[in-house]
């Protein structure tokens, strides 16, 4: 896979609170915990182990490790903070079903977690639009060799459709990121799509969520069967 320049971004595009611990606290996390839970407890295994690419604080890694007690949580994160926060946030809830924070770079060819794979799903929130196109490349390539038949791959964030943002908020923001680093921005759908059958992943779900966002479901070929509702909107 040809790679373009990858720089990791930053830790965030927020301010965020610190506590004496590490544990970081972010205001986007806490505002959409509890509608990305119940997308992830609607359409992930009962039992399994997940991949979390881009953990940021952590807060959300261990808070739907505690709501979903019987699935593996394994975040990661390129940036040592995140990663710092996402350690502190594990002790500080005791947590015996989430590793610890992995540091991954989506471009590698190899991510240093083969031999715990296959997984039953990788999630990835709020990553593909502050990160290089690379960054997407290596995502579903990742996921492509890394999921079980039948795995998920779910994103979450603000996306584009057929070359249109679905608010005017949106097309603000990504003017906004694009002004930080050029080759950054929000995804189209329908590129992610074809990323998504050049790995072997079908696009499953496109969930609107709050906030002029949405979920992307996308599953790996072979084992369980599609959910009856493709497209829902929360």
């Amino acid at each position: 896979m040809t790679k373009e320049s990858y720089t990791r971004p930053p830790v965030a595009l927020e301010q965020r609170g610190v506590s004496a611990d590490q544990r970081m606290f972010s205001p986007s996390a806490a505002r959409n915990l509890v509608p990305i839970l119940g997308v992830l407890k609607r359409i992930l295994p009962t039992h399994g182990t997940v991949l979390e690419i881009g953990c940021g604080t952590g807060e959300h890694a261990v808070h739907f490790a505690e709501a979903m007690p019987n699935l593996t949580w394994c975040p990661s994160d390129p940036d040592s903070e995140a990663r710092a926060s996402a350690a502190s946030w594990i002790k500080f809830t005791g947590l015996s079903n989430v590793h610890a924070p992995l540091d991954i770079d989506v471009c590698a060819e190899a991510w240093g977690v083969e031999q715990i794979a296959p997984f039953d799903a990788i999630v990835s929130l709020n990553m593909v639009h502050i990160a290089p196109w690379a960054a997407s490349l290596g995502l579903f390539a990742g996921a492509g060799r890394l999921l079980c038949a039948g795995g998920l791959l779910v994103l979450y964030g603000p996306f584009m459709r057929d070359g249109k943002h679905n608010a005017p908020s949106n097309a603000e923001f990504n003017a906004s990121l694009k002004a930080r680093n050029p080759s950054w921005g929000l995804r189209d759908i329908a590129d992610l799509e074809r990323l998504g059958e050049s790995s072997g992943l079908r696009l499953r779900n496109a969930i609107e969520m709050p906030s002029n966002n949405m979920s992307l479901v996308f599953a790996r070929a072979g084992g369980r069967t599609p959910t009856s509702d493709p497209v829902k909107s929360y």
